[in-house]
């Protein structure tokens, strides 16, 4: 079964959001876990966590993703900054196990004057300090496109990352299409190759999502901006490819589009749930 969604709003809770992603014919469904741009997180109210416990598995819910927001760095090199960035990452975790057994998407960071491979040391620092054996939250590092000093956007910095975290089953990657494609990797025309030199330089079970995303510039511009599916530089075709593919396939995809309305959304999903079938 393909399981897929997307980026859900968080205003009217958890039974809300299963709701709306039922109404799109969605499987799953990401959210931010506090404001995009930082600030606190919203309240949580046990009486919608019980029902949407209850009630996601009647409609095919389950797995679900948290967002971090975009403002965390844990890998700068501003002490009382990365303090910062790790009490908000040791409270998003907490939250996520209200919700056990789901995955939680992160930007890697950036640099910001430091070298990539002392900030890399730094997010698996950051892993090591926050996450404990009890958790059952994994977290997934975004694929970034290397857009100013951001790390993560090559397999090797990932690798990197990785090999230090101490708890390896709770940390993996979460492919995004977009960023992968802006930060040079070519899966319009050899996603076999990509997904190869990722499997040897970090490995293909370490893959725990997929955002789904198509991209306003080309292949290696470093923009991570996105399009509408279908209307960029990768195109359906391309990301059908990456639905199908048997290394993903198997994995939760979550579509990322600018419009961010829930109709559209719906007809994209139905777009790949399509494409799935006849690839049958």
């Amino acid at each position: 079964m393909l399981t897929i969604g997307c980026h859900l709003s968080t205003e009217g809770g958890y039974l809300a959001m299963a709701h709306e992603a039922e109404s799109i014919h969605a499987t799953t469904f990401q959210f931010f876990t506090r404001n995009p741009r930082g600030g606190r997180a919203r309240t949580i109210d046990p009486k919608d966590l019980t029902a949407f416990k209850k009630y996601a598995p009647t409609v095919g819910i389950d797995v679900i993703m948290g967002y971090a927001s975009y403002t965390m760095n844990m890998v700068g090199p501003d002490q009382s900054k990365r303090d910062f960035a790790l009490a908000e990452f040791a409270e998003d975790l907490a939250r996520m196990e209200e919700t056990p057994h789901n995955l939680y998407a992160l930007h890697c960071g950036n640099a910001e004057g430091q070298s990539i491979s002392a900030a890399c040391e730094l997010l698996a620092d950051a892993m090591n300090a926050t996450l404990q054996p009890s958790q059952t939250t994994r977290v997934a590092l975004l694929t970034m496109s290397g857009r100013g000093t951001e790390i993560g956007s090559t397999f090797e910095q990932l690798a990197q990352v990785l090999a230090g975290v101490k708890l390896p089953d709770r940390v993996g990657v979460c492919l995004d299409t977009c960023n992968l494609w802006n930060a040079g990797y070519d899966i319009v025309d050899d996603l076999d190759g990509v997904l190869k030199t990722f499997d040897e330089q970090v490995g293909l079970d370490r893959v725990f999502a997929v955002h789904l995303t198509d991209a306003e510039y080309g292949k290696g511009s470093h923009e991570g901006r996105h399009a509408n599916i279908g209307e960029g530089t990768i195109g359906f075709d391309a990301l059908v490819a990456v639905v199908n593919h048997p290394a993903l396939a198997n994995k939760p995809f979550y579509l990322e589009e600018p419009h961010a309305l829930l109709s559209e959304y719906m007809k994209s999903i139905d777009r790949f749930r399509t494409a799935r079938n006849q690839h049958r």
